[in-house]
């Protein structure tokens, strides 16, 4: 699973958590249904946190040069 890209496991999640929502499955297939969608929910959380680290900011110093910087989540505003 670590090969597929983050916008197919997170279609595949999706339709996951619609299938569940549905309530048409037996115990049996829920809980294997349950178990990938955690194993997609884990993927797409941790090639989010790849992507975060790659995030770099250009700003200027205070001599008014710019540089890069790694990204501050703390400063956004929600």
């Amino acid at each position: 699973m670590a090969e597929i890209k983050f916008e197919e496991a997170l279609k595949k999640l999706e339709k996951i958590v619609e299938e569940l929502e549905d309530g048409d499955l037996s115990l049996g297939d829920a809980l294997k249904k349950y178990q990938e969608g955690i194993q997609l929910s884990r993927l797409c959380t941790q090639r989010l946190e790849e992507a975060k680290k790659k995030v770099e900011q250009l700003s200027k110093n205070k001599k008014g040069e710019f540089e890069l910087k790694p990204f501050d989540e703390s400063k956004i505003e929600e």
